[in-house]
């Protein structure tokens, strides 16, 4: 068992920490800043002893050098197909690591397509996926393909539902906002809108989310719904074969009209 808090970075990212309970060792996941995660162990009363790492966007990474400063022995796992500075122990897929400090068991699954080595954990319930799919919504292509990132968003799905999907940013309303565009008439997106935009109001997160709900909701998730597949293909002006083809229509779509 293990518990998970969020802490706040930048405008809108997400650190998930993550410890067992019964342990002051904590782990880090995507730290970009350093000052929040050493605020969080301060309160807390909690040692570092290891960093995820997701990709190498820098408000993934930005907090590596410190942490690792005050942190000496710290153990830094990341994606094996990205260049980062600090990492100890790369990762590929399917390796089962032995997390320093935290006893329970991910895998690790490459999920390319936000950049080339992207990588997520998966285990005890919940997926760390840093950027490639949001809560109602996915990451933009920057290293990788669309093709890439479509088989790696049909990957995700294939997961339990009830897969906890902690994703590194606070996304969601704008997220839900195209996909209201794309599945106006989708009752279970309007309910979805409603309760994330009460969560909000509260000042409450709306991640983690939950994996059987973005599969209902989630536009990037659904390219073979005929509703999903017939909005895209007005967007475009032409049919639409393939699930691939239906992502790139839709994230195209949100890149040059929504975002």
């Amino acid at each position: 068992m293990i518990e998970i808090a969020g802490v706040d970075a930048f405008d809108d990212n997400y650190i998930w920490m993550v410890k067992n309970p019964t342990s002051s060792q904590a782990v880090a996941v995507d730290p970009g800043d350093e000052t929040p995660v050493l605020n969080w162990l301060q309160q807390h009363g909690c040692d570092l002893s290891a960093i995820l790492i997701t990709h190498h966007h820098y408000d993934h990474v930005g907090g590596i050098p410190e942490l690792r400063e005050a942190y000496p022995g710290v153990a830094i796992y990341g994606p094996a197909g990205e260049s980062i500075r600090g990492v100890t122990h790369p990762l590929k897929e399917g390796d089962r690591p032995q997390i320093a400090g935290l006893n329970a068991s991910f895998q690790v699954l490459e999920v390319p397509g936000h950049t080339v080595g992207h990588i997520a954990y998966f285990g005890e319930g919940v997926l760390f996926c840093g950027d490639t799919l949001f809560a109602a919504g996915c990451g933009r292509v920057f290293g990788g393909t669309f093709e890439q990132l479509s088989d790696s968003l049909q990957r995700i799905a294939s997961l339990p539902g009830d897969t906890l999907v902690y994703c590194a940013h606070e996304y969601t309303l704008a997220n839900l906002g195209f996909a209201e565009w794309v599945e106006p008439q989708n009752p279970d997106l309007v309910s979805r809108i409603e309760r994330e935009r009460e969560k909000r109001e509260a000042g409450a997160p709306t991640v983690p989310s939950i994996l059987s709900d973005e599969l209902l909701t989630n536009p990037f998730l659904r390219t073979t719904v005929g509703s999903v597949v017939q909005a895209a293909e007005d967007a475009t002006g032409h049919d639409l074969t393939t699930p691939r083809e239906v992502f790139t229509a839709l994230r195209q779509w949100k890149d040059s009209e929504y975002d």
